[in-house]
C-alpha cells in the first residue's frame, strides 16, 4: 500500500515537472518569436506614449514633443525657439539602423518646417551635421512667411535668393539631392501625406504619397562630388555613417507623426 503510494506521487511529480519544462519552452519560444524577422514591420511608435525617444544627445524626451490623439506631436507656436538646453530634436533612441525601409505619416501647419534623419550618430553639436534628412516643409508658403534671403545668398544661391529652392523643397535629401517635381503630390497644409525611406547600399529612395520622387546609389562617386561642393563640403562626417538613429527635427514648427514604422532590410 506504501509503494503504490509512494509509486501514484513520484508519477505526479514528474508530470508536474514536464509541465513546468513545456511552459517555460513556449515562454522561451514566444520571446523568441516576439523579437522581429528581417523584413517585418517594427512600430517605433505605439500611438499612445513616448516609449523610445528621446533628446538627440540627451536621455530625456524634451519639453513639447507629446504622445496626443495617437500621434506624436510637436506641441509648439511657430518660429518660437524652445528654451531648453541641448536642442529639441529627437531620436527613437532603443535601436540603430543600417539598411531599411521607413514608413510614417505626418502632417505640418502653414510655414512649416521638420524633417525626418536616419544614420544619425550622436555626439554632433545638431544632426544636421552628421545625417541625411528627408525634407518636411511647406513648399507653397514657407518663402512668404520666412525670409530666406540671407541664408540662400550665404549658399551661393544669387538667383532669386528669397525662394524655396529644389534642394529644399519636400522629399528632398536635403541639399543633395532634390525631389523630382514630376508627378510630386504634396497635400495642403493640415492634410496627411505619406513618406517612405528605402536604404541600401546600392540604392537609396525617397517616397511621397505613393510617388518615388528621389533615388540615389549612397557613397558613390557622384555623391561624394555633391557631398563635397556645397553645403556639406566643411561637414567632414556628414553622411559616413552606415548605420544610425532614426530622428525628428524640431524647426521651430508643430509637427505632426503618426504610424510610425521601419523594416530591417
Amino acid at each position: 500500500m506504501k509503494k503504490t503510494t509512494f509509486s501514484i506521487l513520484f508519477l505526479f511529480a514528474a508530470l508536474a515537472v514536464s509541465c513546468k519544462t513545456e511552459k517555460k519552452q513556449t515562454a522561451e519560444e514566444q520571446t523568441a518569436t516576439e523579437e522581429p524577422a528581417k523584413g517585418e514591420w517594427i512600430t517605433l511608435f505605439d500611438g499612445t506614449t513616448t516609449k523610445g525617444w528621446r533628446a538627440y544627445n540627451g536621455k530625456e524626451l524634451p519639453p513639447g514633443w507629446i504622445a496626443k490623439d495617437g500621434e506624436l506631436q510637436f506641441d509648439t507656436e511657430l518660429g518660437k525657439e524652445q528654451d531648453y538646453t541641448g536642442g529639441t530634436d529627437i531620436i527613437y533612441g532603443a535601436e540603430e539602423f543600417d539598411n531599411f525601409e521607413l514608413y510614417v505619416e505626418w502632417k505640418l501647419p502653414k510655414g512649416g518646417n521638420s524633417g525626418i534623419f536616419y544614420h544619425l550618430k550622436e555626439g554632433y553639436d545638431s544632426p544636421p551635421e552628421v545625417s541625411p534628412e528627408y525634407q518636411l516643409i511647406d513648399d507653397e508658403n514657407y518663402a512668404s512667411i520666412h525670409d530666406l534671403t540671407d541664408y540662400n545668398l550665404s549658399l551661393g544661391y544669387t538667383d532669386k535668393p528669397e525662394e524655396l529652392k529644389p534642394l529644399q523643397q519636400t522629399a528632398s535629401d536635403y541639399a543633395m539631392h532634390a525631389a523630382d517635381p514630376e508627378g510630386k503630390i504634396l497635400n495642403p497644409v493640415g492634410e496627411w501625406n505619406t513618406t517612405k525611406i528605402i536604404f541600401t547600399p546600392e540604392q537609396v529612395e525617397h517616397w511621397l504619397n505613393g510617388k518615388k520622387v528621389v533615388s540615389f546609389v549612397p557613397w558613390d562617386e557622384a555623391w561624394y562630388l555633391k557631398k563635397n561642393s556645397d553645403k556639406w563640403k566643411n561637414s567632414k562626417d556628414y553622411g559616413k555613417f552606415k548605420t544610425g538613429y532614426i530622428g525628428f527635427q524640431d524647426h521651430s514648427s508643430p509637427i505632426w507623426f503618426r504610424n510610425i514604422k521601419i523594416k530591417k532590410l
